[in-house]
């Protein structure tokens, strides 16, 4: 599924499951619980930080979805066609970074 049709899922699924989309805010407070909670797998998973019992059977990847599926509300919501935003961004960011990362001494 590309971002398009993904974004087209989750405002079908909003449509047929929800009553409307939570306001910008409210879902900007939403995406920015969804990061923390990613936040801290990956801090005690694969950081210096000790990993709690309660925390081992967390799943990264659903976290990880909950975070796109916040995103992709927002987008929704104002209007934004983030394959076409992506897309650029992409493409900005070959012509920019295209042999910055390899001559970066700090990454060898």
């Amino acid at each position: 599924m590309n971002i398009k049709d993904a974004q087209s899922a989750v405002d079908e699924w909003i449509k047929e499951h929800g009553v409307r989309y939570f306001d910008e805010l409210t879902n900007m407070a939403q995406l920015t619980e969804e990061v923390g909670e990613v936040a801290r797998i990956i801090a005690r998973r694969y950081g210096e930080q000790s990993e709690k019992e309660s925390d081992k059977s967390k799943d990264l990847g659903e976290e990880l979805a909950d975070v796109v599926f916040v995103v992709l509300c927002l987008a929704n919501q104002t209007g934004i066609d983030l394959q076409q935003a992506f897309d650029k961004k992409l493409d900005v960011k070959t012509k920019r970074d295209h042999d910055r990362h390899q001559n970066n001494s700090k990454l060898k």
